[in-house]
């Protein structure tokens, strides 16, 4: 496979300053995060709360609404604020280092103008949740002054900052900014004693360029262009701030850096001060996807996606993988690991540079040109955006940035998360929402990301981040002490911004708790999400393969899959990038184990285990997809049932206690994927992945997963059958591991004939062939299973077989005509009919 080498590192160069001198240089972190930081909930509830989180200490915080008891029909009353929050100024000229600073209490106006004029709407009423789940009114005290501090927020953004609109454009007035005079870089550093701008411009000279300081911490200086009218700063040239701080001498990557690079044998990063020439910027060609009715995601990783053990590049990530998801049929793509982060092996979960896309994948632009490209195949661009905490690297993130514990940060204990070693920001700091608003906007209006999965949100939302906490559906674990209010305001208030200003854009939270109103819209009072990760499917499905066939109950499998909240969505996986980790296992692994590597080949015997193997991994895609959500998900390289798991390149780790580590040699090995694995047409893997494909085709053309129609008929815990119709589609699944059942009757709503539509039987699939597509199945007249009409089918062991009606009639997808143009195939409208769910 040819391999593009451009932008890779394009400015690593050795530093001309000396790292090694008395500036404070702690070296970055090599502890490993938890992946996919999600705060499982591993033991039993809590006995305790911890004591309310909501109230902030800190002057410069915005104060919490009165805490007095609201009453139902109570209006609740806001304080006015004695202290004025961080705000920036109302003054779009550039200010020079020896002006003095401008008050930053005032309103602001951004000069940049927009040429459709954005506004978002405000707060609504707040009580239409009530409605939806009138169980919540039990509780209506909580919910109602979590609104109330929400609604405060906004009118206080609005009072000093001109509205969540302008708030969000901070990166407009932080870090560096260019205009036609010279160069503004402002920093928020409160700690700091002093502060200087230093980097290749001025020869690394801490005394040549130094920042002034205003009354709300905000240190800021103006570069005017060189006497010929350049710029004074180089695009391309490394930056830092240098501080004296509370904890020492230190040189920081900027706050707000739009890029940072590792030089090569070096161990820090350094900020680069990226703003190439308008000839060189990558300008988009192609229009943004509108929002599919159902979301098919291929969860991905950029760096490891190549076949070859290396680091991959965005560019052979546009030209090599983006055309395969688009083949697959997915509509969408989540991609892992964009926001900086200084230890590969986080996953891209230890985040250090938050505006700076990860350049060892390449250059800001070479990611832009990989959006514009599936924007040109019709695939939405999702970003997995981590706000939930932050790298504890003091050298190159924000951890210490100014030299104290609380900048951006809870001080103490509270600010650190034990179990992923990180850092835990403080959503009730107004410069903290102002960064991290703002963040969320840069990635849409930058890259033209066309929305996000945040990461960790269970841990955002409570005091204990959900670690040793089981979840039970209790009202009470939701809406307690245990809740960090500014946590979810902050929620609210970036699914405000992002819906507001990006209508299109796409919301997904990663919660474990079923909170309640997680996905139900700001103004009816909920927290705002378009989706949520339905994430007790995969550990289900993880807790069932530990067991044998025989002591599957199917009545569990139905209720983890239907196990969701009324009008709230969820994206549901039957496996991610968590279980692919090295320490966990795939589920072809737990189903095949060692037999993956002596029996996949075509031309060799099967065994029992690999024939039982392929034929659950595809029951179980299937199933999940059809019950388990209004979304899919699939972590790239589990559509074929990939046999490796994976393994950043790790050196050995020295624990505080003197314990070591083994690592794997820093090996790049099983940091990859084998895709030519699932392309041979030797091996059974192709089956697996051709399964799949026709998965997310079916799904295409008929839209089964937002369909409102969706009736479960049978769950027969002797047969091992199910039977659901989602659409006007009958789905049979037989878990049975060696019945097979001739004229079994299955219920259906509609009269008239039916045709298979897929069959994980085909071989094609790497199935017996059992079944005749050619074959017809008329419904009858009578109840049964509580359905109006039946028909009788043909159901062998472990298969899953689809049914249509002829009126949507399509060719099977296997043998008989394989879907081969995936340029054409159209999404399909949900059916409008509505049956109740029966579980």
């Amino acid at each position: 496979m040819k391999r593009s080498k451009k932008g890779q590192r394009i400015f690593a160069q050795k530093s001309s300053y000396d790292s090694d001198s008395s500036y404070l240089t702690v070296a970055a972190s090599k502890k490993v995060l938890v992946p996919g930081g999600q705060g499982d909930a591993s033991s039993s509830l809590t006995d305790q709360l911890e004591g309310p989180s909501t109230i902030s200490d800190d002057p410069k915080v915005i104060h919490d609404v009165d805490s007095e008891e609201m009453k139902d029909n109570e209006k609740v009353e806001v304080e006015e604020q004695e202290s004025v929050p961080y705000a920036l100024a109302n003054n779009d000229e550039e200010f020079h280092a020896k002006e003095p600073p401008i008050p930053l209490h005032r309103k602001v106006s951004t000069a940049k103008s927009e040429a459709k004029p954005r506004s978002i709407p405000p707060p609504g009423a707040g009580k239409r949740i009530y409605e939806i789940d009138p169980t919540l009114l039990g509780f209506r005290e909580h919910i109602d002054y979590r609104y109330a501090r929400y609604k405060r927020m906004r009118e206080e953004i609005d009072k000093y900052e001109g509205g969540l609109e302008a708030f969000s454009r901070g990166y407009e007035k932080f870090g560096f900014t260019h205009s036609e005079k010279g160069i503004t870089y402002r920093e928020w550093a409160p700690g700091a004693k002093s502060a200087a701008l230093i980097g290749d411009f001025n020869n690394w000279n801490p005394n040549a360029d130094i920042m002034t300081r205003n009354e709300f911490g905000i240190w800021e200086i103006f570069l005017p262009n060189n006497v010929d009218g350049s710029p004074p700063i180089l695009h391309g040239s490394r930056v830092k701030i240098h501080m004296e701080t509370p904890s020492g001498i230190k040189d920081s990557i900027p706050a707000w850096i739009k890029f940072s690079v590792q030089a090569p044998g070096e161990i820090p990063y350094n900020g680069i001060y990226y703003d190439p020439p308008e000839e060189e910027k990558y300008v988009f060609k192609h229009r943004q996807p509108k929002r599919p009715k159902s979301l098919r995601i291929y969860e991905s990783h950029v760096g490891m996606s190549s076949m070859e053990p290396i680091i991959n590049t965005y560019a052979n990530f546009r030209d090599d993988v983006l055309p395969r998801i688009k083949r697959l049929g997915y509509n969408a793509v989540q991609i892992m690991a964009i926001q900086e982060h200084s230890y590969y092996a986080s996953f891209g979960y230890h985040v250090t540079n938050f505006f700076a896309p990860s350049s060892r994948f390449g250059t800001p632009d070479d990611l832009k040109s990989l959006i514009d490209r599936a924007h040109e195949l019709g695939l939405l661009v999702l970003m997995d955006i981590v706000h939930s905490h932050a790298s504890n690297n003091v050298l190159d993130g924000l951890n210490m940035f100014d030299g104290t514990d609380a900048h951006y940060f809870h001080s103490g204990s509270k600010g650190h998360h034990w179990m992923w070693d990180s850092r835990l920001f403080n959503y009730g700091s107004w410069e903290v929402l102002r960064f991290l608003l703002s963040n969320a906007r840069w990635w849409l209006e930058e890259y033209k990301f066309d929305g996000f999965r945040f990461d960790g949100v269970t841990s955002m939302m409570y005091t204990h981040h959900g670690l040793q906490v089981t979840f039970t559906g209790n009202y009470n674990e939701y809406f307690g002490y245990a809740t960090d209010v500014d946590a979810v305001v902050y929620l609210m208030l970036v699914n405000d911004m992002i819906h507001g200003l990006y209508p299109e854009a796409v919301t997904i939270g990663e919660d474990v708790s079923g909170m309640p109103t997680f996905c139900l819209p700001v103004q009816d009072g909920g927290v705002g999400f378009d989706y949520r990760l339905q994430m007790a499917i995969a550990d289900k499905w993880i807790e069932l393969l530990k067991k044998r066939d025989e002591d599957w109950k199917i009545g569990d499998i139905i209720h983890t899959l239907t196990n969701r909240r009324w009008l709230e969505k969820c994206v549901a996986y039957a496996e991610s990038h968590d279980q692919a980790l090295v320490g966990d296992k795939t589920i072809a692994f737990w189903l095949m184990d060692k037999d993956m590597y002596e029996f996949m080949a075509l031309d060799r015997p099967s065994t029992a285990l690999i024939d039982r193997g392929i034929a659950l991994h595809k029951m179980i895609r299937l199933i999940t997809m059809g019950l388990g959500g209004e979304g899919y998900l699939n972590f790239m390289g589990n559509e074929f049932g990939h046999p490796e798991w994976i393994d950043f390149p790790r050196g050995d780790q020295c624990l505080p206690n003197g314990m070591v580590i083994p690592g794997n040699g820093n090996s790049y090995d099983k940091c990859r994927r084998r895709f030519d694995l699932g392309d041979a047409d030797y091996l059974r893997y192709r089956g697996m992945q051709e399964f799949d494909q026709a998965m997310q085709h079916l799904e295409a053309k008929y839209g089964f997963m937002t369909s409102e129609h969706q009736y479960i008929s049978r769950k027969n815990e002797g047969d091992r059958m199910i039977v659901f119709e989602r659409g006007n589609l009958v789905f049979v699944f037989n878990f049975h591991w060696n019945k097979s059942y001739f004229d079994y009757r299955v219920g259906c709503l509609k009269p008239g004939k039916y045709k298979i539509v897929l069959d994980s039987d085909d071989p094609l699939f790497g199935g017996f062939n059992r079944l005749d597509h050619n074959a017809e199945y008329f419904s009858a007249e009578g109840w049964y299973d509580d359905r109006p009409r039946s028909f009788l089918v043909y159901a062998p062991s472990r298969t899953a077989v689809v049914y249509a009606l002829v009126e949507d009639e399509s060719k099977p997808v296997g043998k008989s005509e394989p879907v081969e143009n995936f340029e054409t195939v159209e999404e399909a409208e949900p059916v409008e009919e509505s049956e109740p769910l029966d579980c």
